[in-house]
């Protein structure tokens, strides 16, 4: 039997309770909490609060992982307000806070290093430095200022060659910084139109160097990323997020299944922790528009070319998710928004319970509201109502 709270469940190895072993990890169970931007660090600083340590507590199970929102490994690599970094002492700090609330409930951490490259604006770098990105190509569309208002894209700056190693290197020194935090693990953000999906694509790679041209060349930086972090942690605590056929970011490739089957295998023959793949039609999770034109999974379609774990993503119910478990294309499947309202989401799960609704308006920047204030089962056994703004809905 697993136990989630004060739940039992028969673990079966179709079951999202049963246990898994992940890298370096056995977790109890396969629900995985995924990487969330809420866009409440301390601001100035970057830094995890006391707050955000309540908020990952809260949400942390026995045996159980989370992944961290995404966090930015350098003050060229920030692309939103209020969003964490891991370059500093002081967000190394932060974030020990958060592990440590994490570890507290028997929880397992990993931390995601992201890089936004042509994702950003001026206002949030030094000087007023442009963006940075493979090539200067601006992408469709807006981004958020310093100021949290909406301003269009800007023209980024092609990375000289010989700045490509010095990229290379903040990863891994961010890795290091985790490492001194507590982390269980870090994660590589090579998903959602970022400045490693960027490299990757050719809708945005018009390099003519090393770094350009064949799937081979585009794929170099996602794979010097991956071994330097690699080089901090080892394998097992190292996984990777792709987001094959994703569209978030103005991003695109003439040949994505190909792409996306050589970074796959690529990545395979690391003997990485986990390869986290979010699946195309739920547009990474941030909308609820379906693209019918898209695969209708990148599980069933990398499966059979990636060894290890596999976790994936986006949109996922407690049926679909159970349904990826018994078909074999997931090991483990990560949840965004019900997570954000439900802070007890393996046990309601287990208990096929009913979840708290989310509130998209709370989703980005504030304080308690929307983010530590949903209630958990125990809240409501208790005749404590649930607010207004999180009625209740079957999975």
């Amino acid at each position: 039997m697993q136990h989630i709270g004060n739940q039992s469940v028969r673990s079966e190895p179709s079951h999202l309770m049963s246990p898994v072993r992940v890298g370096a990890n056995d977790l109890a169970h396969r629900v995985v909490m995924a990487p969330l931007t809420r866009m409440r660090a301390s601001e100035p600083g970057a830094a995890p609060t006391a707050l955000n340590a309540e908020y990952y507590g809260q949400r942390a199970s026995l045996g159980g992982l989370l992944i961290s929102e995404a966090t930015q490994i350098s003050l060229q690599g920030k692309g939103f307000p209020r969003t964490p970094g891991i370059h500093t002492d002081e967000q190394t700090a932060g974030w020990r806070l958060v592990v440590d609330a994490v570890h507290a409930r028997g929880g397992f951490l990993f931390l995601q290093l992201w890089h936004t490259g042509r994702i950003s604006h001026s206002s949030h770098h030094p000087d007023g430095a442009l963006p940075v990105a493979p090539s200067a190509i601006r992408p469709a569309g807006d981004a958020f200022d310093a100021s949290f208002e909406p301003r269009p894209f800007e023209t980024p700056r092609a990375l000289e060659l010989d700045e490509i190693p010095g990229v290379v290197q903040q990863y891994a020194q961010a890795a290091e910084r985790a490492k001194r935090a507590g982390f269980d693990g870090v994660k590589v953000h090579g998903a959602n139109g970022f400045l490693i999906d960027q490299f990757l694509q050719d809708r945005s790679n018009h390099r003519t160097d090393g770094y350009g041209g064949s799937v081979a060349n585009r794929m170099r930086f996602l794979l010097e990323v991956t071994d330097a972090v690699v080089g901090v942690y080892g394998a097992p605590r190292v996984g990777v997020r792709l987001s094959p056929f994703g569209t978030l970011g103005d991003i695109g490739d003439t040949d994505p299944h190909s792409l996306f089957a050589a970074a796959v295998e690529a990545l395979s023959s690391r003997g990485l922790a986990y390869l986290h793949l979010v699946e195309p039609r739920a547009n990474a999770g941030l909308t609820d528009a379906p693209n019918l034109k898209l695969p209708a999974s990148v599980g069933a379609l990398f499966r059979h070319a990636f060894r290890g774990p596999l976790i994936l993503s986006g949109g996922f119910s407690r049926a679909s998710a159970q349904a990826a478990l018994r078909a074999g294309t997931a090991d483990a499947v990560a949840f965004g928004r019900a997570f954000i309202a439900n802070p007890d989401l393996p046990r309601r799960l287990a208990a096929d319970a009913p979840l708290n609704m989310y509130d998209r308006s709370t989703f980005y920047g504030g304080a308690e509201r929307g983010y530590t204030d949903y209630p958990a089962m125990d809240a409501e056994a208790a005749n404590v109502a649930p607010s207004s703004r999180a009625p209740q809905t079957r999975a």
